[in-house]
């Protein structure tokens, strides 16, 4: 098998987190210090800056290697450099032996730089410097590793940029558009309510007419605070401050749980900005107020689902790995029976990578196309049987029955999608009873419906968390849950399926312990 070097495996790795960091729109700062810190690594340098273009020069933006009151120095000495390296052969003679200068400046011992400009479609955002201790010329390869790291660096300065204007732009329209989706309201010096539009009022439950002339602290009610100052309180402390030169005030976000006039609660996120005077004298504050519950719902997703696979992903990555190496070393003398316990461990493993791996591509399709079925004669107990057939080799402490009456009818359903349903309900069963116990699937039929009926004597489920079992990544808060395998969507897929045949499923408690799982069908005679 063919094995990346090592440098190239932390460069892979370097990069990864880089990338996720970028992703997750961490502060550009620490997006930038991790890039400093991988480059000068990768390149075994004693010294890195990362300097952005502003105007005409150059300002340290991230630095490595130098103690932090020392950092100031840099700036005097960026100020030295072109705006632009030149593209001729003497131009860029010039720029190194200049790099150069700086870099015995900084520290006699360092005698070597390698530099790279920061580009983003012929925009030169700015240079990564790496200083070495160790004289000679920078070689293409250190070039070419060094471009990777600029690259990242690049983006996410644009990224950050891009994102600066767009979101600036946004509060402006916003505090003009009267009929904007956000909800916007206008205070006076003393904060009172002078403008109110619909769609604050949809959010609040006060109507423009209740809510203009009241205190801004009357009408917004904070139940829960989570990031930000009371508004209040900062211009108490002389909000809006005018700063040096001459530029627009700050502004403020304030972001939690806002209390609606019914008593009921609604996340938002509130952006305040102040206008004021040539004198700096409040005028009155616009304040733009964002509905974040579905943000609010998809960062917990995304969370969650980074959480779960990545959790999924990492024990039979390592059993496989560990099994592989294990029966593959050369000073080992494995008998027969080893080898062939190892070899089973791996394809059960595989088949559970393979498992995970079609779950997230079928909650992917879900997600974009809908459920897709392909009708055909179905026997449910045959399902079951089959099902209790597979899960019974896995486990010595269930005793696993199907209980069907013999006239049990055929319906019309994708055999496929349900038996995908039954093997999820009986896997959880079994994940959720970690003492053993009785696993038994029934039916019973009408002349409309047939019901099929997973029960377990397992831990059972919280009653407030009966309904949410079947929402996509959700997994059961319990002790044992935290330890038990699973994605938390095999449960999100199955009740996908029965919807899409027109069915119900659902979740209730025994009155002696464990859970039963239940769906309904239609017949479809």
């Amino acid at each position: 098998m063919f094995l990346l070097p090592d440098y190239r495996v932390r460069q892979r790795d370097y990069l990864l987190n880089i990338s996720r960091a970028i992703t997750a729109q961490l502060d550009l700062g620490e997006v930038l210090r991790m890039v400093l810190q991988a480059a000068t690594s990768m390149l075994s340098g004693e010294v890195g800056i990362i300097a952005l273009r502003e105007g005409d020069v150059f300002r340290t933006r991230a630095i490595f290697g130098v103690p932090p009151e020392q950092a100031h120095l840099f700036d005097a000495l960026l100020e030295e450099l072109p705006a632009s390296p030149g593209s001729s052969e003497a131009e860029v003679q010039a720029f190194h032996a200049r790099l150069r200068s700086i870099a015995r400046r900084v520290d006699p011992a360092l005698r070597q730089v390698v530099a790279l400009p920061m580009s983003v479609a012929d925009d030169m955002l700015g240079i990564v410097f790496i200083f070495r201790a160790y004289a000679g010329a920078p070689t293409q390869n250190d070039y070419q590793l060094l471009q990777s790291f600029a690259d990242q660096a690049a983006i996410a300065v644009h990224n950050a940029r891009m994102y600066a204007a767009v979101n600036q732009e946004r509060q402006r329209l916003a505090a003009i558009l009267d009929h904007s989706a956000d909800g916007v309201m206008i205070l006076d010096p003393q904060l009172r309510v002078e403008r109110w539009n619909r769609a604050l009022s949809h959010m609040t439950g006060w109507r423009p007419e209740q809510a203009t002339g009241r205190h801004h602290d009357v009408v917004i009610r904070w139940r829960q605070r989570e990031i930000g100052p009371d508004l209040t309180d900062m211009v108490r402390q002389g909000w809006p401050r005018q700063r040096s030169d001459h530029t627009s005030p700050e502004t403020i976000y304030v972001e939690g749980d806002l209390e609606r006039l019914d008593g009921s609660v609604l996340s938002v996120g509130i952006t305040y900005a102040a206008l004021t005077d040539e004198d700096g004298r409040l005028l009155n504050v616009i304040a733009n107020v964002r509905d974040i519950t579905h943000f609010r719902e998809a960062e917990r997703l995304k969370s969650t689902f980074i959480s779960v696979v990545s959790h999924e992903l990492k024990t039979p990555v390592a059993l496989i790995k560990g099994y592989a190496d294990a029966l593959s070393r050369d000073d080992a003398d494995w008998d027969r029976a080893t080898i062939k316990n190892g070899l089973t461990v791996i394809e059960e493993e595989a088949d559970r990578l393979a498992e995970l791996i079609e779950n997230l591509l079928e909650a992917s399709k879900l997600q974009a196309e809908g459920m897709k079925l392909t009708y055909d004669d179905v026997s449910l107990p045959a399902l079951a049987r089959q099902s209790i057939e597979r899960f019974q080799t896995q486990t010595d402490k269930h005793q696993l029955r199907a209980v069907f009456s013999p006239d049990f009818p055929i319906i019309r359903g994708d055999t496929k999608r349900l038996r995908q349903v039954i093997d999820n309900l009986v896997s959880n069963a079994i994940k959720y009873s970690p003492q053993g116990g009785e696993i038994v699937i029934s039916g019973a039929f009408t002349d409309t419906e047939v019901q099929v009926s997973v029960r377990d004597q397992g831990i059972g489920l919280p009653p407030d968390q009966l309904q949410r079992v079947f929402e996509r990544f959700y997994r059961v808060d319990s002790s044992l849950a935290q330890k038990a395998q699973g994605t938390g969507l095999g449960l999100y897929l199955a009740d996908a399926v029965i919807k899409a045949h027109g069915g119900r499923i659902w979740a209730e408690n025994n009155p002696d312990g464990g859970a039963t799982f239940s769906f309904v069908l239609p017949r479809g005679d």
